[in-house]
């Protein structure tokens, strides 16, 4: 190899290290969780630490059929985060268009509003929600807890959808008004295929947090909504943290997520550069 070629394999050889050493910093919690999950308790408290030992799946066992199985809120959780996204999708993507296309009056301070609601901290709201939802009987209801999501994941979602209906030529939309089609077929027959990997992107997005979603979980969700999240903490008590049996379910419930990630990987990839690509086409 010339001097130029052995420069450049040096640097690859760098930024490959770099790139492990990152991804081995990223990827530890998530390889110390598995291997405390296959641990008995008293191997997980056993100083110093247990190099070699006799995996076991009792703790998956305990987590989805045990005394504290999370099983239920696992559905409680998938019925919580789905309705939440389909109703986020169905109700951001047209109001999104309106922001992007429409000469709305008071166009601006709409706009303005719907982004100052993510800048209220969510923790200054549990009281009124929670005063709001005992009020109308909504207290630990699904409708209830729904609502509330929504209230945090459709602002976040009209933004995001903006950014994508406004990369959009207006050409397209002229073209099929030309053709007779209303302001709605253009949306969906038009816009919308445009838009899938923007409408990914925001579908993964809302239900990841909608799933992850813990502090309005905990204060107005109770007995018959009581999401994963909430119930990982059956685990945690005064006397004793069982950190085997809640590292087994924290897993079993972080896989959905990754699920649903792997399966929206292409679109989301789309999603995600779309808007750069068009970007940088305008300058």
């Amino acid at each position: 190899m010339n001097r130029h070629q052995r420069a450049a394999a040096r640097r690859t050889v760098v930024l490959m290290t770099v790139a492990a050493a990152l991804l081995l910093v990223w990827v530890f919690p998530l390889i110390w969780a598995v291997v405390v999950s296959l641990k008995t308790e008293a191997e997980v408290l056993a100083y110093p630490p247990n190099v070699f030992f006799a995996p076991t799946g009792q703790n998956y066992n305990d987590a989805l059929v045990g005394g504290f199985s999370i099983a239920p809120s696992l559905l409680t959780s998938a019925i919580v985060s789905t309705s939440t996204t389909v109703l986020t999708i169905v109700l951001a993507v047209p109001a999104a268009y309106a922001f992007a296309r429409l000469r709305l009056p008071a166009k601006k301070s709409l706009g303005f509003y719907t982004l100052a609601t993510q800048m209220v901290p969510p923790v200054g709201l549990v009281i009124p929600y929670f005063l709001i939802l005992n009020r109308i009987g909504w207290l630990d209801t699904y409708q209830g807890m729904i609502t509330v999501y929504l209230t945090f994941s459709l602002p976040f979602a009209i933004w995001l959808m903006v950014s994508y209906m406004e990369d959009i030529p207006v050409e397209m939309e002229e073209a099929a008004f030309l053709d007779k089609a209303s302001r709605l077929q253009t949306l969906w027959h038009i816009i919308i295929p445009q838009v899938r990997g923007g409408i990914a992107v925001t579908v993964i997005f809302v239900f990841l947090n909608a799933w992850n979603e813990f502090l309005f979980a905990v204060q107005l969700g109770g007995n018959t909504v009581r999401p994963v999240t909430v119930a990982m903490y059956n685990f945690v008590s005064v006397e004793q943290t069982l950190w085997a049996k809640l590292a087994a379910a924290a897993l079993i419930a972080m896989l959905p997520v990754v699920i649903i990630g792997i399966a929206g990987q292409k679109q989301i990839v789309k999603g995600l550069t779309v808007g750069a690509v068009k970007g940088g086409s305008r300058r």
